[in-house]
């Protein structure tokens, strides 16, 4: 669930008025996160609420992978980050 390590650039053909949308989001670092959320909606088919609760899953589990605390306490051979994060993994499934 981490963000992935490789990204792939991909071109898109838009009207001019989504474009001049899109160039404000550019402004403020969120038009690649919005082509890329709404391109993964529809290849997955999913709906929107799905959609934003296994991007916020995803994310949490981000927040707990790299979270130094979470990362040096151990239970038995596992992180507490490492534990938490396969448990919100669950909720993907």
């Amino acid at each position: 669930m981490e963000t992935p390590k490789r990204m792939i650039p991909y071109a898109v053909h838009l009207p001019e008025d989504i474009y001049n949308k899109m160039k404000d989001a550019a402004k403020e670092r969120k038009a690649s996160a919005i082509v890329r959320d709404a391109i993964t909606m529809i290849v997955e088919g999913d709906s929107v609420y799905t959609t934003g609760y296994k991007k916020g899953v995803k994310e949490s589990i981000d927040v707990v992978l790299n979270n130094d605390g979470a990362k040096t306490i151990s239970y038995g051979k596992q992180t507490i980050a490492d534990s938490i994060a396969s448990d919100l993994g669950m909720l993907l499934k």
